[in-house]
C-alpha cells in the first residue's frame, strides 16, 4: 500500500534524497499529541505525509488513549518510518505529551500539529524557507472550521511580533508554530492545564527580539464545541494564569494585558476597518 505517495521512489528536497527508513537526521520534527482522536487523527497525519517538503519526522505521542487512535496511526505509518509513535503509560495532558515529543525530536526545526488539525501541502516548505532566511521562531495564518467542516474565518497574522505585543494578543496558533532548536535548544512547554503553547511562545520571545509571521493560511484549525478555545470566559481565566503564574506580572499589568486581549478581539469582530487601521487585524493578502 502506498502510504505517503512515495512508493517506488524517494522524495528529494534541496537536491537531497530523503530516506523513508527514518535513518537520516530530519530537517523538521513535527510533534503531535494524541488522546482518543481516532475519528480525526488520520487527516492530520496524512497532511504531514503529503507535504511537498519530505525531510521530516512525525512524533505522535499517545497520551494513554483508550480508543483505537494508535492503531490508525500505525496503519498510516506502515512503510514510512518517518512517523514514530511514542506511548505514555498514563494520561498527562497536552503539555506532557508535547514535551515528550520535543525530547525525542531529532530535527533542527521543531513544529507542532494538533491531532484534529491539518496542514496545506506547502506548509513546511513555505515555513522552512522563511526560517532559512533568518527567522528562528515563526508562525502562519490559519483557516478556522467547525466540526462539520464549515469554514468560519481566516485568521491572518502580522509580519512579526515581540514579547510585549504577544502579551496583548496571541496571534500564534499551536499548529502553525515552528522554532529553531539549534538556536534555542529543546525548549519545552510549561506544565499547566491549558494555554501551555502560549506560555512557550512567551518563553521563546524572552530570548529573541521577535517571531516572524507568514500571512498565508497554511493550517486548517478545527474549533470544537465545548473546547477551551471556544469558551472566551474560560480562555480569559487561563490567560490570567499565564500572566500571573508563568510571567510573574503584577495584577495591574495582568489586567491591562487581558483588557487588550479581550478589547482587541471585540474590535476585530465588530469594527474590522478600525482594527485594521490600528494594526490589530491582518487580512490575508491585505
Amino acid at each position: 500500500m502506498d502510504k505517503g505517495g512515495y512508493r517506488g521512489r524517494s522524495p528529494v528536497f534541496h537536491g537531497r534524497e530523503i530516506d523513508l527508513s527514518g535513518s537520516a537526521t530530519p530537517l523538521v520534527s513535527v510533534v503531535m499529541p494524541l488522546h482518543n482522536a481516532a475519528d480525526r487523527v488520520e487527516v492530520g497525519v496524512r497532511s504531514v505525509q503529503g507535504q511537498s517538503l519530505a525531510d521530516w519526522e512525525l512524533l505522535v505521542v499517545d497520551d494513554a488513549s483508550t480508543d483505537d487512535s494508535v492503531v490508525r496511526v500505525e496503519a498510516l505509518a506502515a512503510g514510512d518510518a518517518r512517523v514514530r509513535v511514542l506511548r505514555l503509560e498514563r494520561n498527562g495532558g497536552p503539555a506532557v505529551a508535547r514535551n515528550a515529543g520535543i525530547r525525542e525530536a531529532r530535527g533542527r526545526y521543531i513544529a507542532f500539529l494538533d491531532s484534529d488539525d491539518a496542514w496545506a501541502p506547502e506548509k513546511l516548505a513555505r515555513q522552512v524557507a522563511l526560517m532559512e532566511q533568518g527567522a528562528v521562531f515563526s508562525f502562519t495564518a490559519m483557516e478556522r472550521f467547525d466540526e462539520k467542516g464549515n469554514r468560519l474565518a481566516v485568521a491572518g497574522v502580522p509580519e512579526r511580533i515581540g514579547y510585549e505585543e504577544l502579551l496583548k494578543t496571541n496571534y500564534i496558533g499551536c499548529s502553525t508554530a515552528m522554532y529553531d532548536a539549534q538556536v534555542f535548544g529543546k525548549v519545552e512547554m510549561p506544565l499547566i492545564d491549558r494555554r501551555q503553547d502560549y506560555g512557550l511562545w512567551l518563553r521563546l520571545l524572552k530570548r529573541v527580539k521577535c517571531a516572524h509571521g507568514l500571512n498565508e493560511p497554511l493550517v486548517r484549525y478545527t474549533v470544537r464545541a465545548g473546547s477551551v478555545s471556544s469558551n472566551k470566559l474560560t480562555t480569559a481565566g487561563y490567560t490570567w494564569r499565564v500572566y500571573r503564574e508563568l510571567e510573574g506580572l503584577s495584577r495591574v499589568r495582568s489586567a491591562y494585558c487581558l483588557a487588550h486581549q479581550t478589547g482587541r478581539a471585540a474590535v476585530r469582530n465588530q469594527l474590522p476597518r478600525v482594527a485594521r487601521r490600528l494594526g490589530w487585524l491582518h487580512p490575508v493578502g491585505g
